[in-house]
């Protein structure tokens, strides 16, 4: 088992909200083992740990809370840190959600990867599944399987002809996240956008930020960055809202038509049955050596 990690740097990232449309900073700061991912605000107090017993809503987006304030949109960045392997980290914001940046995890991983990863002396530790956990939401489904490795799968049908049925399997192995995940993005189709700003999502969405399908297809410039980018960024939101266990995972993950409410829901049942998994760690971290 690796050593756990943290940033070699603070990072600052600043664009605009996709839901809430302000201008928003975020800094992530080098923090100390066994801290975690906790989220901090500039000018708020009280702290909110990247756990699935701190979400809050996962309308279109995973939002986490401590009962003071919230912060938005966390799954491209969550799934930036466990891709990448970064264990430890305080997250300082100043506004109810997070840059969307270009509606993909790619910028968070490549101002990560600028500041580099610290080894610390402290192992880290991993939740290794045992037994099957497994939800259901109507017509999606996911599940958690014992497995020796992160793997996960995805399937997906739109009703639009430029979409429909979509799936792919991934092996997080290192470097996998960035080749294969980060840089596809999230995505919304103009029939729907007047329902999502009557709901007060989707106030700062665009092309700059997402994929948007009109009637005939991707409105953006260029088009998909792959045929099955939507796809791969269901895989993405997976991710992050797995991180949401609080440490790396070693299961196999299957969703079909997966959603934020749906991983957010299998994240809380694996919580609530401690018989189906173990946590594992290495006796004399690699660091301490």
């Amino acid at each position: 088992m690796p050593p756990q990690t943290t940033l070699g740097r603070v990072v600052s990232l600043r664009g605009q909200s996709l839901h809430h449309g302000g201008e928003s900073t975020t800094r992530l700061h080098p923090a100390a083992p066994d801290t975690g991912i906790v989220f901090r605000h500039s000018r708020l107090p009280g702290r909110v740990p990247a756990h699935v017993s701190h979400v809050v809503q996962t309308t279109l987006a995973t939002t986490i809370g401590n009962g003071q304030w919230s912060v938005a949109t966390v799954e491209h960045l969550l799934a930036a840190l466990l891709g990448v392997g970064l264990d430890n980290a305080e997250i300082e914001v100043d506004s109810p959600e997070v840059p969307a940046l270009d509606g993909s995890a790619a910028g968070w991983v490549e101002a990560i990867e600028d500041a580099g990863l610290v080894e610390l002396s402290a192992a880290r530790r991993t939740l290794v599944l045992r037994s099957p956990v497994e939800v259901r939401q109507g017509d999606r489904v996911a599940r958690l399987l014992p497995s020796e490795e992160l793997e996960l799968s995805a399937q997906i049908d739109f009703a639009h002809r430029s979409v429909g049925r979509q799936e792919l399997t991934v092996r997080l192995e290192p470097g996998a996240f960035s080749r294969e995940l980060a840089w596809a993005r999230t995505f919304g189709f103009m029939a729907e956008v007047d329902q999502m700003r009557s709901m007060g999502l989707a106030q700062g969405g665009g092309l700059h930020n997402a994929v948007v399908f009109g009637a005939d297809g991707p409105l953006n410039p260029g088009g998909l960055r792959a045929p099955d980018e939507l796809v791969r960024h269901k895989l993405l939101d997976m991710v992050g809202d797995l991180a949401l266990v609080g440490m790396p995972v070693r299961a196999r993950m299957e969703a079909e038509r997966p959603g934020h409410a749906l991983t957010v829901a299998l994240v809380a049942r694996l919580m609530s049955q401690p018989q189906a998994w173990v946590v594992e760690a290495e006796a004399t971290p690699a660091a301490a050596r």
